[in-house]
């Protein structure tokens, strides 16, 4: 029997959008975003921030319609297990993969639901590439922050204490570049990747359930 949770994608997708900006709002309100924007004078940070920003809107939206997909695969599920005739079944990938199975007469439908699988998953493909480019980015915040750190290294020309005082105030503001891109990196890297595995296990439990129900329900249009 359909599981009544299934189709609650979208819910715990928001669930979990909220939970991250609050905590981001938590950060703020410590003071501990600011100083980390702050103390970044490379900027990275902020183009980190902006990414994720934009890679969790493309999850939503991905999320929203994957969600919309498990719906119609419950309400299928019940119809069929009633007897009942089958409710509009949109024009997504649901309804072309059972009009594909219906009318391609001889043939094996295991090739049409492979084919289906690799296009839903390609949708996630630009999720997993940009967790990896924020984590990358942030490398890149800790090469220019040790740069910065040790370019006033070749300044010394004297021991003088009020020259020392400058350079090592440079080299602690290059410090700061290298520790807060590298740390909003991987913070924003972990929590996508984390944000898209709940994508991927929702859409194989999908997969999974319609390779059932072509095997069960429409075996015989594929003979």
């Amino acid at each position: 029997m359909p599981r009544p949770h299934a189709s609650h994608l979208t819910l715990r997708a928001l669930i979990i959008t909220l939970l991250i900006a609050f905590g981001f709002y938590l950060l703020a309100e410590l003071g501990l975003l600011r100083t980390g924007l702050e103390g970044d004078k490379s900027y990275i940070s902020y183009l980190i921030l902006a990414v994720y920003l934009a890679a969790t809107l493309h999850w939503l939206w991905l999320a929203h319609g994957l969600s919309g997909d498990r719906r119609r695969m419950v309400s299928l599920e019940v119809a069929t297990a009633a007897g009942e005739e089958w409710p509009p079944l949109g024009d997504g990938p649901l309804a072309r993969l059972v009009a594909n199975v219906r009318g391609k007469g001889e043939g094996n439908s295991s090739a049409l639901l492979q084919v289906l699988g690799d296009e839903l998953n390609n949708r996630h493909a630009l999720g997993h590439f940009v967790s990896d480019v924020l984590l990358k980015l942030g490398l890149v915040g800790t090469v220019v922050g040790f740069i910065l750190m040790l370019m006033p290294v070749g300044q010394i020309a004297s021991f003088d204490p009020e020259l020392m005082k400058e350079l090592l105030g440079s080299m602690s503001a290059g410090m700061s570049v290298a520790l807060y891109t590298t740390l909003a990196g991987l913070v924003t890297s972990t929590l996508l990747k984390g944000q898209y595995y709940l994508l991927d296990a929702s859409l194989a439990d999908f997969v999974n359930r319609l390779t059932v129900f072509v095997d069960v329900h429409l075996g015989s249009d594929a003979t």
